[in-house]
């Protein structure tokens, strides 16, 4: 982990650790659920915080545990039409912006993450509808995106949006998690349409849900509460809990 990305991390986790999330002292963290289970959430947040304070890798397996069927489900071939022309030129005019409280936005295309040092990992999947897969990803880490493009020092969150109009946020104690990458490939092939192409995000840390497919755009931020209706992701809005770590 570079110098950048290790105080970057160092800062993400005091400034939005466990004890500062719930006991209020971030106020542009995400807003609580209006029920009880608001205060769950956050309480199962800090638990995880304090266990994984050191940043441990998710249990990775070897090739000969991947499933032979990897369910796909919601969206598996966005109905929009600048995806559709990007897909018949095989993604070679895709770009991905990088914008927010960064030094250097700009967009990077398939070709320049694929030149990015990459990671390859063998992961559980773990649906939020009750079924679990394991498949292999490679993709380049978050963290050496964010570097590319210098994220600020005030940058506290990262916004993730998708082509079929998904969104998300997530704090940098995950954002900057080794395992946290950009995936352009799958199963020693590369990503297929119903799992995300070109790119996806893989946080294997989180339930399915928080992996994101056909990213659109990326956004460094200080606080998420002002976005959408404040709680830090869509399906958050839709009564699902934002922080949604196994």
């Amino acid at each position: 982990m570079s110098a950048l990305t290790r105080r970057r991390l160092i800062v993400g986790t005091a400034g939005i650790g466990a004890a500062g999330l719930v006991g209020g002292c971030d106020p542009g963290a995400p807003q609580l659920r209006p029920n009880p289970y608001g205060l769950s959430d956050w309480l199962t947040f800090a638990g995880q915080r304090l266990l994984l304070a050191r940043q441990p890798l998710a249990r990775e397996f070897g090739p000969e545990a991947i499933s032979a069927v990897f369910p796909t489900i919601n969206t598996t071939d966005p109905d929009d039409p600048a995806y559709r022309r990007s897909k018949a030129q095989g993604f070679s005019d895709w770009r991905l912006p990088v914008t927010g409280l960064v030094e250097r936005p700009g967009a990077f295309s398939l070709a320049a993450l694929k030149a990015m040092p990459a990671r390859t990992q063998i992961t559980l999947h773990s649906c939020e509808q009750g079924w679990s897969a394991i498949g292999q990803w490679t993709g380049v880490p978050l963290s050496l995106v964010l570097a590319a493009a210098g994220m600020r020092p005030e940058a506290r969150y990262v916004v993730m949006r998708s082509v079929d109009g998904w969104w998300d946020s997530y704090d940098l104690f995950d954002a900057l998690h080794p395992q946290t990458i950009l995936a352009y490939g799958m199963n020693g092939a590369d990503l297929p349409v119903a799992h995300g192409a070109p790119v996806r995000l893989r946080v294997e840390r989180q339930l399915g849900y928080k992996s994101l497919k056909y990213l659109a755009s990326i956004e460094a931020v200080d606080r998420v509460d002002g976005i959408g209706h404040g709680r830090g992701s869509m399906v958050a809005g839709l009564g699902f809990s934002w922080y949604a770590g196994i």
